[in-house]
């Protein structure tokens, strides 16, 4: 019997063949922590009692949930894992650097690896052919120091991609469907392979932004496989010694198979307070924004920004309505200014904030007010997630995201397309 790409990968790292639904030893490749799970962590590693990490050269520290530091609480958490770092030998990404997972697929992950991240979007990596997902700081701590874990081996819904994307349509809106479609809960520790002749024609960028989003239906990871184009983004990163192929077997069996033909979606909007609360931009009512919020790990990479600055260049943010720029990480921010899409943002009205998670997480740098209504591009609308309980978050495009703005409430961006 062939195998899926996750049996693939992780009966490599547990050293035998195996099937959905066991429990397997696995070694791992990089473990990843961030500045809210990351103390708790580096806790508990002290606490087994060893004077070395396994692989210090893979284990990463981010700051970037709450950086800059808007708390003297937070900052002294980053102090720990300042101290860890330098007294471990720990790689440390500091404040501005960027969102922890977009630095790992940039720096520090490769196809075929398996990567654990205290952090529950680690499964953005799956987009590099990686099994990539979260788990909680004590199982990091083991990690740390064991460089192996224990897992159970997930089964995989195979989703198959067709067609082609229409003009204001994108791969939010694709994953934005396909969670609306299986339900917030209807791929709970599953495997999302996604396949097809559409897969072709799509950038990592569209591939990264819907692994990403896997967990939001539940989903273990989230896995592409790897191709040219995967091949050209880890040159591009200086990684391109790294490239392996990864693919399904033709014979794999799936749980699930779901077919969808990219031509026949329309721009989607994820309505508070879960992200399966979706419809299509003509199903909603006129909602009114009072903040935009384009960045973050799901959708702040170049691509993402030059879409939102080609629709804003010239124009004027809506009086009335905030706009915030989060490139994902410095590297973007880099390229976006040299292009000259900060400017653009700029002069239409935006403010650009430090690249990392601060309004996503409700952190800072971004925080709602009572009763307002923010339209974000990032991954999750839970009640509170943005800082306030009393607000209310809807998830759409960056395309979206900026047509919104300009407008003043959520406005079909195919009208200047």
């Amino acid at each position: 019997m062939g195998q899926t790409i996750a049996e693939k990968i992780l009966s490599k790292h547990a050293g035998k063949s195996v099937k959905p639904g066991e429990l397997i030893i696995s070694n791992i490749d990089v473990v990843m922590v961030q500045d809210g799970t990351g103390p708790l962590a580096v806790s508990e590693f002290k606490k087994i009692g060893k004077d070395r990490l396994f692989n210090p050269k893979r284990t990463i520290l981010f700051i970037d949930h709450a950086a800059p530091s808007p708390r003297k609480e937070l900052s002294n958490s980053h102090t720990v894992l300042r101290n860890f770092a330098k007294d471990y030998g720990a790689i440390l990404s500091e404040t501005g650097e960027g969102v922890c997972h977009q630095r790992l697929i940039e720096s520090f992950v490769n196809p075929g690896e398996v990567l654990l991240g205290a952090d529950s979007h680690t499964c953005t990596s799956g987009a590099l052919g990686a099994f990539a997902t979260g788990v909680g700081s004590t199982d990091i701590a083991v990690v740390m120091a064991l460089g192996k874990t224990w897992l159970k081996v997930p089964s995989t819904y195979k989703i198959v991609l067709e067609g082609e994307f229409k003009k204001g349509v994108y791969a939010k809106d694709l994953i934005l469907y396909l969670i609306g479609l299986i339900g917030a809960d209807g791929a709970t520790y599953k495997s999302l392979e996604f396949t097809g002749n559409a897969v072709k024609n799509m950038t990592m960028s569209d591939r990264f932004t819907i692994s990403n989003m896997a967990v939001e239906a539940g989903a273990k990871a989230g896995l592409f496989e790897t191709d040219e184009k995967t091949r050209e983004y880890l040159k591009q990163h200086g990684r391109e010694d790294k490239f392996v192929e990864i693919k399904a077997d033709s014979d794999a069996e799936y749980e699930r198979i779901i077919n969808i033909n990219l031509s026949e979606l329309k721009p989607m909007i994820s309505l508070p307070h879960t992200v399966d609360n979706t419809k299509t931009i003509e199903e909603i009512k006129r909602v009114d924004v009072n903040q935009v919020y384009i960045g973050t790990c799901t959708n702040g990479r170049i691509e993402d920004l030059r879409i939102a600055a080609k629709i804003l260049k010239n124009k004027k943010v809506k009086e009335g309505v905030r706009l915030l720029i989060a490139p994902a990480s410095r590297q973007v921010f880099l390229q976006a200014l040299e292009e000259g899409l900060i400017t653009d943002f700029v002069n239409a009205g935006a403010a650009i904030v430090t690249s990392g998670c601060g309004a996503c997480v409700g952190v800072h740098a971004g925080i709602l007010g009572d009763g307002e209504v923010c339209l974000s591009s990032q991954n999750r609308n839970f009640k509170g997630r943005m800082g306030n309980t009393e607000g209310f978050i809807y998830l759409s495009s960056p395309a979206t995201c900026a047509y919104s703005a300009i407008k003043g409430y959520i406005a079909d961006v195919r009208e200047v397309l």
